[in-house]
């Protein structure tokens, strides 16, 4: 089944302890669409300027990716300048310019309106929800936000949250915004906003999917060398969606289990190198090996002989 995303397509340039690059390909609905790409077909709505290179829209459509949605408008790329620390847990901003994406008001295609899974990217609650009043009767919806519009936009973001079959937050924010320290607490609070289903995103750490008394966790894969974690949390997305569209069943616990470790598989590529280096070259093989290594990590026999 076919994917949508709404949300950012921009140009980085990102420094870490390990290099840095500028101008490179990013955005939120980028990262998305690429990793969604290996497993279902995906459709962009974003917007660029003048000065956005060519080459990156052909690799996308390379991927396979619907830009019917993208526009080029008169005027500069959206663009994101910020720095890492050896932590590498959270991006100092050095610079946004939002140029073209200022006025950015999301119009879909009418050939989008009837897509089953869509994906809210990182942008004004106002716009998430003005992307729902076009769509019909979509299987899923997910969000994503972040702690800006959690402080300037609440009431718009409680009133698009209740709209929303799934959000994805990290513990910063799920804290923010249920008013909760503890993280399952946060989750269950967020959840009686609207979402049915939570999955708060923890960096290295991995990521917890709650609904309604389940809870699973999925580890980070365990990478020796860490380059750039810019995209990773809307690579998971990406990856998790996709896996879910590949399904035309009820989203069930095994489903969606396997939905977050391709989702954490996904992102486990997207760090090893700068912007979406490792994601233009990676393998199925590649991932289903890595798919394979999660069993490995996270399996485990029962007590058996150990018990009295």
């Amino acid at each position: 089944m076919s994917l949508l995303v709404v949300g950012s397509v921009a140009l980085d340039s990102v420094e870490t302890p390990f290099g840095q690059k500028e101008d490179v390909l990013g955005g939120s609905a980028t990262y998305f669409s690429t990793s969604a790409s290996f497993f279902s077909p995906a459709r962009v709505v974003a917007v660029v300027g003048e000065d956005f290179p060519e080459g990156h829209l052909n690799f996308l459509r390379g991927r396979g990716i619907d830009l019917e949605g993208l526009t080029r408008e008169t005027g500069r790329t959206f663009r994101w300048k910020g720095r890492y620390s050896y932590e590498l847990n959270e991006a100092q901003t050095l610079d946004t310019q939002l140029n073209v994406f200022q006025a950015f008001s999301p119009k879909l295609p009418e050939s989008y309106r009837d897509t089953p899974y869509v994906f809210l990217g990182n942008i004004h609650p106002e716009l998430q929800a003005q992307v729902l009043d076009q769509v019909k009767a979509p299987k899923l919806v997910a969000a994503d936000t972040m702690n800006f519009w959690i402080k300037g936009s609440r009431a718009a973001l409680l009133k698009t949250l209740s709209r929303v079959n799934l959000l994805f937050v990290n513990d910063a924010e799920a804290r923010q915004l249920a008013g909760e320290h503890n993280v399952v607490k946060a989750a269950r609070a967020i959840m009686a906003m609207g979402p049915q289903r939570v999955v708060i995103k923890r960096g290295e750490y991995g990521a917890l999917l709650f609904e309604a008394e389940h809870i699973f966790a999925c580890p980070a894969f365990p990478l020796a060398e860490v380059f750039d974690p810019t995209g990773a949390g809307d690579t998971f997305a990406g990856g998790f969606m996709g896996a879910l569209a590949t399904s035309s069943g009820v989203l069930d616990q095994a489903l969606l289990r396997r939905a977050m470790v391709m989702g954490s598989v996904m992102a486990s590529f997207t760090v090893e190198k700068f912007s979406l280096e490792r994601l233009r070259e990676v393998t199925r093989p590649e991932i289903h090996a890595r798919f394979a290594e999660f069993r490995k990590l996270t399996h485990f026999d029962d007590l058996g002989s150990l018990e009295r």
